[in-house]
């Protein structure tokens, strides 16, 4: 047999046959997609120019291209090559992912944590291991969708909760047939970057005897001078609170985590599906996530200047502060917001579109996120130009919030 490079003839592949008819899903796809054109709600994906000044990142502190983190990463690579090769539980945990998670408990106050590939995969793989028909799960109306998504696969009777409404909570909590309960909520949320009542929800948990899952995705490296909100208000390491993360904003790598008891991460590692049947997290992945968890720990100063930012684009825009990374400010209509997100990135600047169904109450957003190492002027002259172009935008008609 000749050896590949050889003169040896190349086999051709089959023709493929020219499409003759609609298949039987065509018709409805081609409806589908009309339907989001006139409704404004079809996304595209686009690459980022690289002269563009990027405000629509989740990179919040600017970590991802830190020097100290790139060098963590470059090390794992030559250390452990390019992926884990294996799920955690054949021959893909490594060292890396140890220190990772001591790290991040560090960085919380938690007592264990365990790593996942994604902060979606670390939420649907919580709420599936908790969940059963004899588990109540409670969800805040303004949940991200991979909680959402987490509640259905569960199986659990689901009740969702009016947004941050603790007495609403308490009432779905008191009147459960079920002998466990679950309340999840995010700690910052995302489209108004209002807080969770932490405090007063772990409350009525402790006193109903149900857990409260926390989501920190836009709470680390943000609140509690980027030790997360739980972390702040003193509920770090309570028995009847677990947090879930993403390392893939503030900290500028990729993954997540739950985060609680040795207990429940010792359930989560025979009993989780994301993390038994998915591979590893990546060590290079792993070594900047723990770089960046170390930074933010140590120089909290990173999330002062986070904050700065964030008032001062608040303050240039002429809105309400939110009191998180993310500052949005309200459009018209969803074609209005992809038209002014357009005409931005022609003029050199990438902000974030939120339209339904991505937001909770409907009203479309430009989303703007000024990492904490942005220079000033930098961020003033971008804010300049949205400025410019939110002039001739019609305004929103805004509900009571």
């Amino acid at each position: 047999m000749a050896a590949p490079g050889d003169d040896a003839p190349v086999p051709e592949h089959p023709a493929v046959p020219a499409p003759t008819a609609a298949g039987p899903l065509d018709d409805w796809l081609r409806d589908r997609r009309q339907r989001r054109e006139e409704a404004g709600l079809r996304r595209r994906l686009r690459t980022l120019p690289g002269a563009c000044v990027d405000l629509a990142s989740n990179d919040y502190l600017g970590l991802s291209r830190d020097p100290r983190v790139v060098a963590a990463a470059r090390e794992a690579l030559d250390a452990h090559g390019t992926g884990s090769r294996a799920s955690r539980l054949v021959t893909g945990t490594l060292g890396i992912h140890e220190v990772l998670e001591r790290e991040l408990c560090e960085l919380t106050g938690q007592p264990a944590a365990l790593a996942f590939s994604s902060g979606y995969a670390a939420n649907t793989g919580v709420l599936t291991a908790l969940g059963d028909a004899d588990t109540l799960i409670v969800s805040d109306a303004h949940a991200h969708a991979s909680l959402v998504d987490g509640a259905r696969l569960s199986r659990s009777p689901v009740r969702i909760a009016r947004h941050s409404d603790v007495a609403h909570v308490g009432r779905l909590l008191a009147k459960r047939s079920e002998e466990r309960a679950a309340v999840v909520v995010e700690s910052v949320y995302s489209v108004w970057g209002d807080h969770a009542p932490l405090v007063e929800l772990a409350a009525v948990c402790r006193t109903e005897n149900a857990l409260l899952l926390v989501d920190e995705a836009h709470g680390i490296g943000v609140a509690g001078r980027g030790r997360g909100l739980v972390h702040e208000v003193g509920l770090a390491g309570a028995p009847h609170v677990a947090v879930t993360m993403t390392l893939s904003k503030a900290l500028g790598a990729q993954g997540g985590a739950v985060l609680g008891s040795e207990a429940l991460r010792e359930h989560l590692v025979n009993t989780a599906r994301p993390f038994i049947f998915d591979t590893a997290l990546a060590p290079t992945s792993a070594a900047a996530a723990t770089e960046a968890a170390q930074i933010i720990r140590t120089t909290p100063e990173l999330t002062d200047r986070l904050h700065e930012r964030a008032r001062f684009v608040a303050e240039t825009l002429d809105i309400a502060q939110a009191r998180a990374a993310v500052q949005s400010v309200p459009v018209a209509t969803p074609e209005a917001a992809v038209r002014a997100a357009e005409q931005l990135r022609a003029r050199g600047i990438a902000v974030g579109c939120f339209r339904p169904p991505s937001v909770p109450d409907g009203i479309s957003r430009l989303r703007i996120t000024a990492p904490g190492n942005m220079e000033l002027q930098e961020l003033s002259d971008a804010l300049t130009r949205i400025r410019e172009v939110l002039a001739g935008l019609p305004g929103p008609e805004l509900p009571a919030r």
